[in-house]
């Protein structure tokens, strides 16, 4: 969050990843979410959010940059894609020619999915665009309520898109034609959970008719309805229900409080493993890795959608140097992402502690977990 560039570092033994370089990003600019397949980097652009540390009369850059990996110490720029607004945030990229984009360009209120043709890296074009209705506010649509907007990024499979779309709600879109995205369905999430990012990530598994989806907690100290994290059957995708919810994580001994709420900073989902198809990452589907803010990194056994269960949780030390704005009531661990690869290695970032590299040792039994 605090610095505009990306970090190279090299994980061949995670035991002790090696330093590599840093590569300057833009000034006032966010550089918060990196995309790879196919010697390919999507690296996003965005105009920073009030409150987080920007100029907000200062110039940025948006949109997203195209790289070349073929020597991934040294990654080549190829191109920039520019939204003509307020840039991306998070984006979707498994290879191929299509970026699909979480998008603020002029003219919307919020956030909305772009699809956007990288076949030529040095003039990529946008395919398409798809809002909720309300968001176009310079074709007159008279706007939404709060938190009506795309968020976490489109997960596709196959020829279907699927958004957590905030307040939005879980969308589905059919985009076999992609250039011109058609709605499926959606399903409502706020009321009764909170409302600002009531859907922040949406992950369909490949095997099962199941889609993995969790909110993002927004206020410290809990000041907001409950946040979750659940399971969504879509055998009927135009009808799509609500089958489970993961259980609420609690205190571990020791920790001095009865709950998580009365510990500092945000306590809630934020965003789960992705594999997206990557050869290098962790392909299991029975088991979901979501990061929580103050309650650390969770793992959840899916394997029976209708009871998920913990396995197993990592809750960093609060940190002593604070390094952003935020948390605002106090330093505390706020683990925000979380990517797993094949060998089990996980890697947890943290808003003022960095990156902290893990192992996960699935219990034989119950009586481990």
């Amino acid at each position: 969050f605090w610095h505009s560039g990306w970090s190279i570092v090299d994980i061949t033994d995670a035991r002790h990843p090696r330093f590599v370089r840093f590569i300057e990003g833009p000034s006032n600019t966010w550089t918060l979410q990196v995309q790879i397949a196919e010697e390919r980097m999507i690296t996003s652009l965005e105009r920073i959010a009030d409150g987080w540390g920007g100029d907000p009369d200062g110039p940025y850059d948006e949109g997203f940059v195209i790289w070349s990996l073929i020597d991934p110490e040294n990654p080549m720029r190829l191109g920039q894609y520019k939204t003509g607004g307020s840039g991306t945030h998070r984006n979707y990229y498994d290879g191929g020619r299509y970026v699909h984009t979480t998008a603020l360009p002029q003219g919307y209120d919020g956030h909305i999915y772009q699809i956007v043709d990288i076949s030529e890296p040095a003039n990529p074009r946008e395919v398409s665009r798809w809002w909720r209705s309300g968001q176009w506010t310079a074709g007159g649509e008279a706007g939404v309520p709060f938190g009506t907007l795309l968020h976490g990024g489109a997960y596709v499979k196959g020829d279907r898109a699927y958004l957590p779309y905030s307040a939005g709600g879980f969308v589905i879109l059919d985009i076999s034609d992609v250039t011109r995205p058609r709605l499926v369905s959606d399903l409502p999430f706020s009321p009764p959970f909170q409302s600002f990012i009531a859907v922040h990530t949406a992950v369909p598994l490949t095997k099962r008719p199941l889609v993995l989806v969790n909110s993002e907690a927004i206020a410290e100290n809990c000041g907001e309805p409950l946040g979750y994290a659940g399971v969504v059957d879509v055998k009927d995708e135009t009808h799509p229900r609500l089958v489970s919810l993961f259980p609420l994580p609690h205190p571990p001994p020791g920790m001095g409080v009865r709950n998580f709420c009365e510990h500092p900073g945000r306590f809630g989902p934020h965003n789960q493993h992705q594999p997206q198809y990557q050869q290098s990452l962790y392909p299991d589907e029975d088991i979901v890795f979501l990061t929580y803010f103050n309650a650390g990194l969770r793992a959840y056994d899916i394997s029976d959608e209708r009871a998920p269960k913990e396995l197993g949780y990592f809750i960093a030390p609060d940190p002593v140097v604070r390094r952003g704005p935020l948390p605002k009531g106090g330093l505390a661990t706020q683990s925000e992402d979380v990517l797993v690869d094949r060998r089990e290695n996980i890697f947890v970032s943290d808003k003022n502690h960095g990156v902290y590299v893990l192992r996960f040792h699935r219990p034989s039994s119950s009586a481990d977990a």
